[in-house]
This record gives structure tokens, C-alpha cells and sequence, in this order.
């Protein structure tokens, strides 16, 4: 685990999914073409190795206070197939952030893919905030393929607040979030997504709301242009008295194609599940409001994507 092996590359991948200089603010591991070469625990952060699959274990101590915690892959061999299962345990009354997501550059002819299953055991008052970040590069026609698995275990009083963006160069991904949530719990969800060429994104929300005044918000926007596809699914099941919010607006260009699917199971009279879609162009008044301003046409249409992204 030498500095040395962390080369230009590496670095631009991990400023584009995070901020190189502060991932050694606190306990982190970096994970490069499917071995860890760098790690550090603090004193109230452990970090091991799994013994029996790929991956690590990521310990909290209860009552620790705003620590980071990163955990950022990137690959720049292609035709690797990475898999790697985290699983972190957070303790009661603790509230921590985490900083994950995968860079992958390819400047070949074979596909590069990583594949991370995260779960999160979140014990009574804990509170997690996670940021999730998916980058591609390279000049090669090597795809760069990321499919991300969360899993969420919320017991009773804890929050935890998921931002997932995919910033581009993602030829393909399949992301899934599923979340169990006992009494008094809250999961927010924030995911963002732009795609264009062929590019495809397929994204799966499963959450059950089990315990009484347990709440989510799943909010996704995107942006899909060219040929891209993208779907969205949510299914939000009220098992208890609880609410539930779900939104997906989405901006479509070109041949794009973009596909809302909401799901809203309520099993208690008490539970109050809302969903909202909005799927559309942007609107030609809006952009020649900004070329007003001196904006090109396509600066214009730039800035609102930006905007609505951001």
C-alpha cells in the first residue's frame, strides 16, 4: 500500500468521483483494478478485510461524530470484471459521511466492469450521509460498464441520506436500491443521471416502510439525449403508518427514450404513498430567454441541463 502506485490517471479518476487530497482527511481504502492498495483506519473507524469474498468490512463506533469515511474504486485495466461486496456497520447514535463510487478508464477494445454490492446495518439514532459518484473515460471503444447494488438496513431512529450521480462516459448500468426501514427511520434518496450515444441506465428503488413513522424520498433526474435509453422503477411498499414521496423528471433529446414505471403497495390504512413522473423536451421559451442574455443556442441548452442536474 505505497503512494507510488497511485498514478496521474488514478488521480484524475478519483477527483472526478471525489477530492483526491481529502480522502486522507480520515479512514479510507482504495480499491484499483480489483486489490486494495491503500487504506487507513482511525480510532473510531475500522476497515478489514473480508475473508471469504472480495470486499471489506467498515466499522463504526457508536456516538462517533461527522467523520468521512472513503471508499472509491477505479479500474484502468480493460477487460477486468471487478466484484466486490462492503458491508458497514454503523453504531448506535453515530453520524458519519461516506464517499464511494468507481472512475473506470479504458483506452482498449474489451469491456471494463465493476460491480459493487454495498450494504448498511444502521443501529438505533445512527445517521449516514453517502455520496455515490460513477465516472468513464478513454479513447478506446472498450465499454465501461458500472452495476451498483445498496442495500439498507435502517433500525429504529436512524437516517440515512443516499446521493447517487452519474456524471458520464457510462456505456451501461443497472442500479439497484433496496431499503428495510423499522420505526421512526428516514432514507433519502437523491440520484442524478446523464446519459447520451447508446448509452443505456436502468434504475430499481425496492423499499419497505415496516415500522410506524417510518418515511422515504426517492427523487431521480435525468437526462437522456441522443440514442440513450433509460428506465426508472420504483416500488415503495407501506407496511405501517408511514409516508412515502417518489419522484422521477426527466429531460429527453434527440432519439432518447425514457421509461417511469412507478409502484405504490400501501398494506396499512395509515400509509401514505405518493409518486410523481414528469418526462419531457426542454421547452423552446426557456432557451431563448437565455439567448437573451448572449447565450448560443447550445450554450443555453447546456446551462439548463446543468442547471436542472445540479
Amino acid at each position: 500500500m505505497e503512494d507510488n502506485k497511485i498514478q496521474e490517471v488514478d488521480k484524475n479518476l478519483l477527483n472526478n468521483i471525489t477530492n483526491y487530497d481529502e480522502i486522507k482527511e480520515g479512514a479510507y481504502n482504495i480499491r484499483k483494478n480489483g486489490q486494495g492498495i491503500e487504506r487507513k483506519n482511525t480510532e473510531n473507524v475500522t476497515i478489514e478485510t473480508k475473508k471469504d469474498k472480495p470486499g471489506i468490512n467498515i466499522y463504526v463506533k457508536e456516538n462517533t461524530k461527522f467523520e468521512f469515511i472513503h471508499i472509491p474504486v477505479i479500474i484502468t485495466e480493460s477487460g477486468l470484471t471487478d466484484l466486490v461486496y462492503n458491508d458497514f456497520y454503523i453504531g448506535k447514535n453515530a453520524n458519519v459521511i461516506i464517499v464511494a463510487g468507481c472512475g473506470i478508464h479504458n483506452d482498449h477494445h474489451k469491456k471494463s466492469q465493476h460491480d459493487g454490492i454495498h450494504r448498511f446495518y444502521l443501529e438505533e439514532g445512527a445517521k449516514v450521509k453517502y455520496i455515490e459518484k460513477h465516472y468513464g473515460e478513454g479513447i478506446g471503444d472498450g465499454k465501461r460498464v458500472l452495476n451498483p447494488v445498496t442495500e439498507v438496513y435502517l433500525k429504529e431512529g436512524s437516517n440515512m441520506e443516499m446521493e447517487s450521480v452519474q456524471i458520464k462516459g457510462v456505456d451501461s448500468c443497472i442500479r439497484e436500491t433496496k431499503g428495510i426501514l423499522d420505526a421512526n427511520t428516514n432514507f433519502v434518496v437523491t440520484e442524478k443521471i446523464m446519459t447520451n450515444g447508446i448509452q443505456t441506465a436502468t434504475t430499481m428503488f425496492d423499499v419497505q416502510l415496516n415500522g410506524e413513522n417510518a418515511s422515504t424520498h426517492v427523487t431521480s433526474r435525468s437526462v437522456a439525449a441522443d440514442k440513450s435509453k433509460q428506465e426508472f422503477t420504483s416500488k415503495i411498499y407501506g407496511n405501517a403508518k408511514c409516508f412515502a414521496h417518489s419522484e422521477c423528471d426527466a429531460i429527453i433529446k434527440d432519439k432518447a427514450i425514457v421509461t417511469a414505471t412507478p409502484e405504490i403497495t400501501a398494506n396499512n390504512v395509515d400509509a401514505n404513498l405518493i409518486h410523481e413522473a414528469a418526462i419531457g423536451k426542454i421547452a423552446g421559451e426557456q432557451i431563448t430567454k437565455l439567448m437573451t442574455l448572449g447565450l448560443t443556442e447550445k450554450e443555453a441548452e447546456e446551462e439548463i441541463i446543468n442547471g436542472f442536474l445540479r
